[in-house]
């Protein structure tokens, strides 16, 4: 059995081993103080929101982190699931979709208009699991960025 939890300060060391591992597996260099710091400051200034994955034998198999945005035009609250990890060993068990879940719970409760993500093209773990739980790839608007670096 999964619980997902709403991540707090008492969490911070399990998360930060989770986001870790979630930017090596996006072919980042391993950074865990800079993770800490990173989360622990997103957490002080309430700019995100994680949820956390604990197995029956407490460990943390997976997170997810939520990003809050406006829509000017609709008027409302959207959010951006940033970052959606499972360890491996826990993969295939649901618990992606539970953590998706409990996101729509928050865009709910939120009134959020939107939950969005982004990903890859080449993840077809994420391109075959966002469809199943309800998300639609946008076709009708181009996505742009500028970066500084």
């Amino acid at each position: 059995m999964i619980t997902i939890l709403q991540a707090q300060t008492e969490h911070l060391d399990a998360l930060t081993s989770l986001f870790d591992a979630y930017r090596v597996w996006y072919k980042k260099p391993s950074d865990l103080e800079g993770a800490k710091i990173f989360l622990a400051g997103l957490m002080e200034r309430g700019d995100a929101i994680a949820y956390l994955a604990q197995a029956e034998n407490g460990e943390f198999a997976g997170f997810t982190q939520l990003y809050p945005l406006y829509s000017s035009t609709r008027m409302k609250r959207i959010w951006v699931l940033n970052d959606l990890y499972v360890k491996p060993e826990y993969r295939g068990q649901g618990i992606s979709k539970l953590l998706i879940d409990k996101a729509k719970d928050l865009a709910r409760a939120t009134d959020a208009v939107e939950l969005l993500l982004e990903t890859g093209k080449d993840n077809d773990i994420g391109n075959s699991l966002y469809p199943s739980v309800g998300f639609e790839r946008n076709t009708e608007f181009y996505f742009y960025y500028w970066t500084t670096v």
